[in-house]
Order: C-alpha cells, then sequence, then structure tokens
C-alpha cells in the first residue's frame, strides 16, 4: 500500500481544482460471450481467506486516517428508502449531503469543503432532492425496477426508469432478475440489463445483483460480468433490503469480475456495495480492498460508492474526535 497520505494530498487537490477531472469512456458492453461466462469459476476457500485478512492487516492511523474518512464521504450515495419518506425529510438529507461535515472539523483537519457522492431515493422523491440539490453538481439516484424485488411487469420497470431520468434523475440503480442467475439464463439476464441501459440513455446504470439472493459466489461473478457485458457503468451488491447485503467475499468475488472485464475490454467498471455498512472502520477496509485490488483509480467517486445512510453519522464522529479529541454524541451530527 503507497504512503496513505496522499488520500488528504488528493483531496485537496480535487477539490481546489488541482487535479484534473479525468473523463471515462462509459462502457459501451460487449455481445454475449456465454463461453467465457461459463469458465468462470470462484473458489470460495481462497476468496474468505483473503477476505478475512484484511481487516487486521491494513490499517491508517492519524491524520491520515482522517483524510481516508472524508474521502469516505464523497464516496457516499447518501440514501433514504423508507415507505414514511416525505419531502421534507428528503430536503434535509440534501442539505447534509451539500454539507455532510461540520466546516469547523474540515478547517481544524486542514481539509477542504466537500460533499457526498450522490443522494439516493425512491422515484416519487426525485423532484424535490433535484430541486434541493440545484447548483450542487451532487447528482440524484433513483432506484428503479420494481425495487426491491424487480418483480413487476418488465414494462412497468422499464417505464419507470424513463420517468425517473425525465425527472431529473442523473443515476439509476436498477435490479436484476434474480431467477435468471438462478436458472443460469444468462441470455435473459442480458436483454433485461442492455434493454435496461438503453431506457437510461445518458443516465449512468447500476445493476443491484442482490448477492444475498444468488446463492454462490460463482453466481455473483458469473452475474457480475453479464451485467458488464450488457453495458452496465456500475454492479452493485444489494437493495439493502435483503436479510444479507454487502460482505467482503462477495466485494472480493465482483470487483475481481471488474478487474477481469477491464483487462478484456478496456471499459473500467464502477463498484457499489450497499447494506450494513455502518462503521467508519468497515469502510476503511472497503477502500483497502479497492486499492489494492483495483488501484487508486477505483478511489474516486465515478467508479466507487458506498450506498448508506448511517455511515456518514459515524464518520463524522470519527473526524470530530481526530479534531478535537473527544468523541460526541450523535445528535450533534443530525442527518435528516
Amino acid at each position: 500500500m503507497t504512503h496513505p497520505q496522499t488520500a488528504a494530498h488528493d483531496l485537496k487537490a480535487e477539490a481546489s481544482g488541482q487535479l484534473p477531472q479525468v473523463h471515462l469512456p462509459r462502457n459501451a458492453g460487449q455481445p454475449l460471450d456465454l463461453d467465457w461466462v461459463a469458465r468462470v469459476q470462484a473458489n470460495t476457500s481462497a476468496i474468505e481467506r483473503r477476505a478475512a485478512s484484511l481487516p487486521g492487516r491494513r490499517t491508517v492511523k492519524k491524520e491520515w486516517q482522517a483524510a481516508w474518512l472524508a474521502r469516505a464521504i464523497t464516496l457516499i450515495d447518501l440514501t433514504t428508502l423508507s415507505g414514511d419518506d416525505t419531502e421534507g425529510r428528503v430536503r434535509r438529507l440534501c442539505a447534509k449531503a451539500r454539507q455532510p461535515v461540520r466546516a469547523d472539523i474540515l478547517e481544524a483537519l486542514g481539509l477542504p469543503p466537500i460533499t457526498t457522492g450522490a443522494v439516493c431515493v425512491y422515484h416519487e422523491m426525485v423532484p424535490a432532492a433535484v430541486e434541493a440539490l440545484e447548483g450542487s453538481g451532487i447528482p440524484v439516484a433513483a432506484v428503479s425496477t420494481g425495487f426491491p424485488a424487480g418483480l413487476s411487469p418488465f414494462r412497468l420497470r422499464v417505464a419507470e426508469i424513463g420517468e425517473s431520468v425525465k425527472a431529473g434523475a442523473r443515476e439509476i440503480d436498477i435490479v436484476i432478475s434474480r431467477r435468471h442467475v438462478l436458472t443460469g439464463n444468462w441470455q435473459a439476464l442480458y436483454e433485461e440489463m442492455a434493454e435496461f441501459r438503453a431506457a437510461c440513455g445518458d443516465a449512468h446504470v447500476k445493476a443491484i445483483l442482490a448477492t444475498g439472493e444468488l446463492g454462490t459466489l460463482r453466481n455473483v461473478a458469473r452475474a457480475s460480468l453479464v451485467c458488464m457485458m450488457a453495458g452496465a457503468d456500475f454492479i452493485k451488491t444489494s437493495t439493502g433490503k435483503e436479510s444479507v447485503n454487502a460482505t467482503l467475499p462477495v466485494t472480493l468475488t465482483m470487483i475481481r469480475a471488474i478487474r477481469a472485464y477491464e483487462a478484456a475490454t478496456g471499459y473500467k467498471v464502477g463498484y457499489k456495495p450497499a447494506g450494513g455498512i455502518s462503521k467508519a472502520k468497515d469502510a476503511l477496509v472497503y477502500l483497502t480492498m479497492m486499492k489494492e485490488e483495483l488501484g487508486d483509480r477505483w478511489l474516486q467517486p465515478d467508479l466507487f460508492r458506498f450506498g448508506a445512510s448511517s455511515l456518514l453519522g459515524d464518520i463524522e464522529r470519527q473526524l470530530e474526535h481526530h479534531a478535537t479529541g473527544a468523541y460526541s454524541a450523535s445528535y450533534r451530527h443530525p442527518a435528516a
């Protein structure tokens, strides 16, 4: 691992405009290669050993840890996906996305103003979020295609994407039909994903695999590959509604599929773990894995996001501790 102080330097440079904004070519996809899909395997025991070794083997401390945690905030899709969401709650969440950490804490740490990577909401809340984020540059992501189960009629799932894009969503988080993976119907999964991608137009599409419902890591790896072949801009672990959401073994499986896809096609595809990531120390482990497996380029918001809500609060408390030497109560860092 390279010196962690680069995280602080890069964060300051990006915020001040000193680093060039490199826009990557969008994943164009490719024809479905069933032979490639069939060759994909997953050594579960080896994956689990590698994943288990990370939390105790890699760490950053002191001001470098603060810089890495600030970077993690810029990668959060700040999310509310509750049945009791209101426009007022969404506006408050958007205000938090604009200023996720108190200015005095950032100033004490020598860090620039930062924002979260995006705000993620249901379709009905997209207009309120777009209005609240106007001028900030923060994109609105909408969950779509019958989220979370993905079992509504197909034409309605496609239409839902179009409505969210029309309302101003710049990112669409779609859910795949898990049955296609469980039955090995890769052609159906490819065609479904390709049509979802087409319906998104210029909006970037994140393919939610619902990995906790796919049965095996081999299924996760194959589903990841098929969705990338069909043009997914990101692959994402979970809806957050399953009994098992993001895990380190699943993450390792998916990001190695991303690495293999880039090696074969030249396209970089993003990754989004979602569900169950609520502690700052967990965010550091995920950042470490991304850095070691894919490199520094995947530590920027166009290629990596956390799907989270409570994670931000814990990171704020850790940053205040770095700045003051004392932990604060959670009410000092309200979210929405």
